[in-house]
């Protein structure tokens, strides 16, 4: 028996685990109830009597070093578990479903790659701007209502609470006229981004909205590039077969001005309850540079000539993909922006 003993002694100091599943069959094999050191205590009572204190003392040394070897290797196994160094403690608990870019960035960046391979490049400005940016520098009179509380928001002064020319820019004309006041022609630009207008938000408006417009100033530009350039962005947005039309309008910074509308992208033209039956939507206004806009910029409004446009994001959004609240774009909810997963 002493033999035996002295064999499972050699295999306990020679125990090893490479998994907490492997140290619990060693524990198993050992130290359970079936196990080989409880086998030994069970044979104890075959031992003559004048071995019984010698084999006792080797049973017990063997199964405190069994037991001091199993727990040996068990916290060694949770030291390793603890170490967090290469963990990243930021992460979330549970995987992380990949987002998708909103219906209105979709868009944009649809409407910037068509100009931009007409050579149109990014020109960015301020959100929020002075009243020469916005409006007297883009030609608007004095008593222009765009300049009255119901549509502009005004920046108050903290110290005496009197709005002064400071303001939230109503379209991103602002940036058109920045880039004037500092480039000399050719300028070929297109300025996407946030506006603000005191408007009751509801289905069909909201008080802040997103634009897109472009500016072409150079030599002997015609109103003919321009309604080319129309055509094309048209196409490339909702389809070859679309068709254009322009009617005549007023915008205090183009003249002569116009409205585009293009053939219905629902019924192809033949009218329906979203184009009202005519065949036709709204979708830009546009124009040739006022004069006085390219003077007041430092533009020699005898050399040079151009044409502006400018087209609202949600309105080309609403058109695509038939969202008929706006208030939609701007409320997160999961739900809606899940349908756009395949739209880019």
């Amino acid at each position: 028996m002493i033999a035996k003993i002295n064999q499972l002694l050699q295999e306990v100091e020679a125990m090893t685990a490479a998994n907490a599943e492997e140290l619990e069959a060693l524990r198993i094999k050992y130290l359970s109830k079936k196990g080989a050191i409880n086998e030994l205590m069970a044979d104890f009572r075959n031992v003559p009597a004048e071995q019984k204190k010698e084999v006792g003392m080797k049973v017990n040394e063997l199964k405190n070093k069994a037991q001091e070897k199993i727990a040996a290797l068990k916290e060694q196994f949770e030291s390793q578990d603890a170490d967090c160094s290469d963990l990243d403690l930021t992460r979330t608990a549970y995987p992380a479903q990949l987002g998708t870019r909103h219906p209105l960035t979709i868009v944009k960046n649809e409407i910037i790659d068509i100009f931009a391979r007409l050579g149109f490049s990014i020109a960015d400005g301020p959100e929020v701007e002075d009243d020469w940016h916005v409006f007297s520098s883009m030609n608007f009179a004095e008593d222009h209502p765009a300049r009255d509380m119901q549509d502009t928001f005004f920046i108050e002064s903290a110290e005496s609470n009197v709005a002064n020319n400071i303001i939230l820019r109503t379209h991103t004309s602002s940036v058109q006229s920045r880039v004037m006041e500092n480039t000399q022609p050719p300028i070929r630009i297109i300025c996407p981004g946030r506006v603000y207008r005191n408007e009751a938000i509801s289905y069909r408006a909201h008080a802040f909205f997103h634009q897109v417009e472009a500016l072409y100033v150079d030599k002997n530009v015609s109103f003919t590039d321009l309604k080319q350039v129309l055509l094309l962005f048209a196409k490339e947005m909702f389809g070859s077969d679309t068709k254009i039309r322009l009617r005549p309008s007023y915008f205090p910074f183009t003249e002569p001005s116009a409205e585009m509308d293009i053939s219905c992208n629902i019924c192809g033209g033949k009218g329906c309850p979203f184009c009202k039956g005519t065949g036709w939507v709204e979708i830009l206004g546009c124009g040739m540079v006022d004069p006085n806009v390219l003077e007041l910029n430092g533009i020699d409004s005898k050399v040079y000539s151009g044409y502006a446009l400018g087209m609202g994001i949600e309105r080309i959004t609403n058109l695509k993909y038939r969202v008929n609240d706006l208030r939609l774009f701007s409320e997160n909810d999961l739900r809606f922006l899940k349908e756009f997963e395949a739209a880019y």
